[in-house]
C-alpha cells in the first residue's frame, strides 16, 4: 500500500516538473525576443568619440559630463528607442544606436557642436555663447529665495551693449536658443519655450543694460533650473568630438546573427540535457529542469535590469551553462561517492550536498572575481559579457544549489528510489557494498591513471609546447585585428557568390590596401584594410557592395588611440585578476596551493596566445574576454581538485604527510576521484562551444575557438600542472620546516623572592 502511495507521489511530482518545463520552454522565446539587442544582433551604428577642448587645455570631468548630456539630447531627437551612451575612461564617450540605418545622419547630428544663441523675439541674432564663460551657468536663487540661473559673463562690453539696446525695445525680451534652426520662430514656440520638445530654452525681460554677471529668474522649479543650467553649459562648452572608432552593422546582418545564435543555443541546451540524462538518469532529468529555470531566470534578470544583449553576452550564458551543470556534477559525484561507501540514499544525499557546497562556492566565487574585473576594465560588449557572467553565477548558486536540492529531496523522501539508485542517479548496484553483511567498498575509479608519479613527463610536454609557442610568437607574432592595430574591417553578406578574388579586386577598385581576407560560411566574406575609413569612404563602400551584390555590409573603424587603451586595460585586468585569485586561494587554502593555481593560469593564458599565433587566428578585443573567461573557468576546475586534495589530506593523513610517496598517493587518489567530474564538466561546456562554432555567428567564431582551446588547456593544467606543482612545492616546504634547528628551551631558573624561598 505504501509502495503504491510512493509511486503516485513520484508520478505526480514528475508530471508537475514536466508541465513546468513545457511552460518554461514556451516562455523562453518571448522573453528572449523582448531583450534589448546590441548592434551585432539587430544592426545599427556605434561610434567612440574622444572629447577634446577647442583651446588645447585639459578636458575636465564637467566638460565630459555636459558633452554627454548634449549628445543625449541630440539622440532623443533621432528617435532611437534604446540608445546606449557610456563615458569610458576620462575623456571618451561610446554611443550605440541599435536599429539606426542612416549612419551619416546620426554622425552629423552627434558631432555638431551645441550652438547657444541669444535672439530677440523676432528671431534676430543678438549674440552667441562667446559672451559667456565656459560652463558659466550655475544654479542660484533670486532675491526671494526661489531657484534661478546665474550667468557668468566673459565679454561684458558686448553683453552691456546688447542688453542696453534690448531694454529700449518695445518688446524688451531676450530669447535663449540651443541649436536654433532656420525657420524656427519664437512666435510659434513661445508657449513651448523651456519644455523638452523645444530648442527655445528660456525668455527673459531686460529692463536695463548689464555689464556684470546676471541672474535669469522666473517661476522655475529646482528641476527646471538644473536642466536649464546643463543645457546652457552644453551650448557654451569649448569642446569638440574626435571620432576614434566606429562600426556599422546592416539590419539583415544582425538578424542573421540573432537567428543563428539563438538556434545554436537551443541545440546546445537540448544536447546537454540528453547527455545529463544518459549519465545521471532521473537526477539528470531534474538537472535538465534546473537548466531550463537557469536559462529563463538569467535572461529574465538581464531583461529587468535593461541590459543590452550582444553576441559576447550569449557566449557568457554558454560559460554560465557549463558552470551551472558543473554545480550539479560536483553534487551528484559526491552523492555517488557516498553510495559507493555503502551509505543509504537519503544519508548519501545529505552528505553529498554538505561536502559539495564549499567546492561549488569557491569555484564560483573565483569566477565572480574575474567577472567583476572584466566589468570594471572592459568596454562596451565586454561589459555586457561580464554582467551576464555575474548574473549566471548568482542564478547558478540559487537554482542549481538551492532549488534543485529541494526538488531532489522531495523525490528522495518518497522512499521510492531507496533501492533504485541506478535509476535515480546512475550509481551501479554492483559497486555499492552491503554494510549489513560487513561488505566494503572496492570501487576505485581510474586506478591505472598516474597523475603524480609521471609529473616530469607532463612538465616536459608543457615546456615543449611553450618553446613552440615562443618560437611562433618570435617569428610570426600574433595576427592582430583592427582593435589592436587600427584600420578598418569590412564584412559583406550576400546571397550572390562573392569569391576571395572578386572581393580583393573590389577593394582594390575602391582604393583600399588589403591586409587579409577570410571566406566564411553562409555567403559571408570579411577583409581587414589598413586605412581608417572616413565617413564619406564608409558610405561609398556600403553603396558599392549594395549595388554590385545586393549585400548588407558591416564596417568597423578603429584608430590608434583605441589600440593603446585596449592593450593597457588587458594587462591591468590580467594582473589584478591574478593577484585577487592568488589572495583568495591563499586565504581559503595555503600559499603553495595559490602558487600552483597561478602558474596553471599563466600556462593557460600563454598557451592560448601561443595557439592563436601558431594557427594564425585573429586577436580582437573580445579575445581578452575569452582569456579572462577561461581564467575564471580554469580556476573553477583547479579549485575542485584542490578541495579534494585538502579534504583527503585532513581525513586520511590528519593534515600531515611523512614522505614524498604519501604526497604522490594523495594527489593520485584525489585526482582519480575528481577525474570523472572534470571529464563530464568539460564535455558539457564544450558542447555549446562546438555547436556555436558550427552553427553560430561568425562574429564570435574566434571567441569560441579561444574558449575551445581554453577549456582543453584548463582541464589539462588542473589535472597535470596545478596539483603536481603543489606536490613539489609543499613537499620542499615541509622538508625545510623539518630542517629548521629547534630553539633550545632553557630550564626555568628559580627566582629568589624574599620571604618565600630565600
Amino acid at each position: 500500500m505504501k509502495e503504491k502511495k510512493n509511486n503516485k507521489k513520484v508520478i505526480l511530482y514528475t508530471i508537475i516538473m514536466l508541465l513546468l518545463s513545457v511552460g518554461i520552454c514556451f516562455l523562453v522565446n518571448p522573453i528572449f525576443r523582448q531583450l534589448n539587442f546590441g548592434l551585432d544582433l539587430q544592426g545599427g551604428f556605434e561610434v567612440l568619440y574622444q572629447v577634446k577642448s577647442v583651446d588645447g587645455k585639459k578636458v575636465t570631468k564637467d566638460m565630459v559630463t555636459n558633452t554627454y548630456k548634449t549628445i543625449q539630447r541630440r539622440i532623443d531627437s533621432l528617435g532611437v528607442s534604446e540608445p546606449s551612451i557610456v563615458v569610458e575612461g576620462d575623456d571618451k564617450i561610446r554611443i550605440q544606436l541599435a536599429g539606426v540605418t542612416n549612419s551619416d545622419e546620426a554622425r552629423s547630428m552627434l558631432k555638431q557642436a551645441a550652438n547657444l544663441t541669444f535672439r530677440d523675439t523676432n528671431d534676430n541674432l543678438l549674440m552667441d555663447a562667446s559672451v559667456l564663460r565656459s560652463g558659466g551657468a550655475k544654479v542660484s536663487t533670486d532675491s526671494s529665495g526661489r531657484p534661478a540661473v546665474a550667468l557668468s559673463i566673459k565679454d561684458k562690453d558686448k553683453f552691456y551693449d546688447v542688453t542696453k539696446k534690448v531694454s529700449g525695445m518695445k518688446d524688451n525680451r531676450i530669447v535663449i536658443w540651443l541649436d536654433y534652426e532656420e525657420g524656427s520662430s519664437f512666435q510659434t514656440e513661445q508657449y513651448m519655450c523651456g519644455t523638452a520638445n523645444s530648442n527655445c530654452l528660456s525668455v527673459a525681460s531686460v529692463s536695463q543694460g548689464f555689464a556684470s554677471d546676471v541672474i535669469i529668474q522666473g517661476n522655475f522649479t529646482e528641476e527646471e533650473v538644473n536642466n536649464l543650467v546643463d543645457l546652457i553649459n552644453s551650448g557654451s562648452l569649448p569642446t569638440k568630438l574626435e571620432e576614434i572608432s566606429s562600426k556599422t552593422v546592416g539590419a539583415q546582418f544582425g538578424d542573421q546573427s540573432l537567428e543563428k545564435t539563438f538556434t545554436a543555443g537551443v541545440i546546445s541546451v537540448l544536447v546537454i540535457m540528453v547527455f545529463m540524462i544518459c549519465i545521471y538518469r532521473f537526477a539528470g532529468l531534474i538537472s535538465s529542469f534546473g537548466l531550463l529555470i537557469y536559462t529563463i531566470l538569467t535572461f529574465g534578470v538581464y531583461w529587468l535590469i535593461g541590459g543590452v544583449l550582444t553576441l559576447p553576452g550569449i557566449a557568457a550564458v554558454v560559460i554560465g551553462i557549463g558552470m551551472a551543470v558543473d554545480a550539479n556534477v560536483i553534487t551528484y559525484s559526491r552523492i555517488r561517492d557516498e553510495l559507493y561507501k555503502g551509505t543509504k540514499l537519503d544519508m548519501a544525499f545529505q552528505l553529498g550536498n554538505k561536502n559539495s557546497f564549499w567546492t561549488i562556492f569557491d569555484s564560483n566565487f573565483t569566477t565572480l572575481i574575474v567577472a567583476i574585473i572584466l566589468f570594471i576594465f572592459g568596454e562596451s560588449s565586454v561589459k555586457g559579457f561580464a554582467t551576464l557572467l555575474m548574473i549566471s553565477i548568482f542564478v547558478t548558486m540559487f537554482v542549481m544549489v538551492f532549488i534543485l536540492r529541494h526538488i531532489l529531496k522531495l523525490f528522495i523522501t518518497t522512499g521510492w528510489f531507496r533501492d533504485k539508485t541506478s535509476l535515480f542517479i546512475g550509481a551501479k548496484k554492483e559497486r555499492i557494498p552491503d554494510i549489513s553483511k560487513k561488505g566494503k567498498s572496492n570501487y576505485q575509479p581510474f586506478t591505472k591513471l598516474e597523475f603524480a608519479r609521471k609529473r616530469n613527463v607532463f612538465y616536459t610536454l608543457t615546456i615543449i609546447l611553450a618553446v613552440i609557442s615562443i618560437i611562433s610568437l618570435a617569428t610570426q607574432g600574433l595576427r592582430l585585428g583592427i582593435d589592436f592595430k587600427g584600420g578598418s574591417s569590412i564584412t559583406v553578406t550576400s546571397d550572390k557568390e562573392v569569391t576571395e578574388k572578386d572581393f580583393r579586386t573590389d577593394l582594390k577598385e575602391l582604393g583600399l590596401k588589403v591586409e587579409n581576407i577570410d571566406e566564411l560560411t553562409g555567403g559571408v566574406i570579411s577583409a581587414k584594410v589598413e586605412e581608417t575609413l572616413s565617413q564619406k569612404k564608409t558610405k561609398q563602400v556600403e553603396n558599392y557592395f549594395n549595388e554590385k551584390y545586393e549585400a548588407s555590409t558591416e564596417i568597423g573603424v578603429v584608430s590608434d588611440i583605441v589600440k593603446k587603451e585596449l592593450i593597457k586595460n588587458a594587462i591591468i585586468s590580467l594582473l589584478i585578476a591574478g593577484v585577487a585569485i592568488g589572495l583568495y586561494i591563499s586565504m581559503r587554502f595555503t600559499f603553495t596551493y595559490a602558487v600552483g593555481a597561478l602558474v596553471a593560469l599563466f600556462h593557460d593564458v600563454f598557451m592560448m596566445v601561443g595557439l592563436f599565433s601558431i594557427f594564425r587566428l585573429e586577436v580582437t578585443s573580445i579575445f581578452i574576454a575569452a582569456i579572462l573567461a577561461i581564467v575564471g573557468y580554469s580556476i573553477n576546475d583547479t579549485i575542485v581538485t584542490f578541495d579534494r586534495i585538502r579534504e583527503n589530506l585532513d581525513k586520511k593523513y590528519h593534515g600531515k604527510l611523512k614522505n614524498k610517496e604519501q604526497y604522490i598517493e594523495l594527489v593520485n587518489e584525489s585526482l582519480r576521484e575528481t577525474f570523472g567530474r572534470s571529464l563530464i564538466t568539460t564535455i558539457t561546456t564544450l558542447i555549446p562551444v562546438v555547436i556555436l562554432i558550427l552553427f553560430g555567428s561568425h562574429d564570435i567564431l574566434n571567441f569560441n575557438i579561444a574558449l575551445l582551446f581554453g577549456l582543453v588547456l584548463g582541464v589539462y593544467s588542473s589535472l597535470f600542472i596545478a596539483s603536481q606543482l603543489w606536490l613539489d612545492l609543499d613537499y620542499h616546504h615541509s622538508k625545510k620546516e623539518k630542517k629548521k634547528p629547534k630553539k633550545e628551551v632553557k630550564e626555568d631558573e628559580e627566582i629568589l623572592i624574599k620571604g618565600i624561598n630565600a
